[in-house]
């Protein structure tokens, strides 16, 4: 907790639903530096949070998760997306994101858990490539329209 506190990163990380002090300290310290990836998809590919692909012939067929990277990390991330479910499911959930919302209306729990874990991969990513604090809800950029 001592490290946690003394580290900004980590407390920004914090604040992202389902991380908490244990998850940002695990991703501060087992996560190489973020700018050795490209894109968030990256990295939540190399912590073991993306489908393997099975597909042949242009049918794209997705299956389990990879489980590459570190397993205490992971896991760490899954727990945490779970406890955001289960506030959900329970009436708890503050500000539920309507993706998420429609998520758990055509998929598995457990599934919706992954996929949720895989978001907060890609969010932490960026906030510890840009800085940037964590913002619930927040806009996507308008694009510049070619008008």
């Amino acid at each position: 907790m001592a490290w946690y506190r003394n580290n900004e990163c980590c407390r920004r990380l914090a604040k992202i639903p389902g991380v908490g002090p244990i998850g940002a300290v695990l991703l501060v310290m087992k996560a190489p530096a973020p700018e050795l990836f490209a894109s968030g998809r990256q990295f939540a590919a190399w912590m073991g949070l993306t489908p393997r692909d099975h597909s042949t012939a242009g049918k794209v067929r997705l299956g389990v998760i990879t489980r590459a990277g570190d397993e205490a990390l992971r896991k760490t991330l899954v727990v945490g997306a779970t406890a955001v479910l289960q506030h959900l499911r329970a009436g708890r959930g503050r500000n539920a994101s309507p993706w998420l919302v429609e998520l758990l209306k055509r998929k598995s729990p457990k599934l919706v858990a992954i996929a949720l874990a895989n978001k907060i991969a890609r969010i932490s990513w960026k906030m510890m490539v840009t800085g940037a604090t964590y913002r619930q809800n927040a806009e996507p950029p308008k694009l510049a329209s070619a008008a």
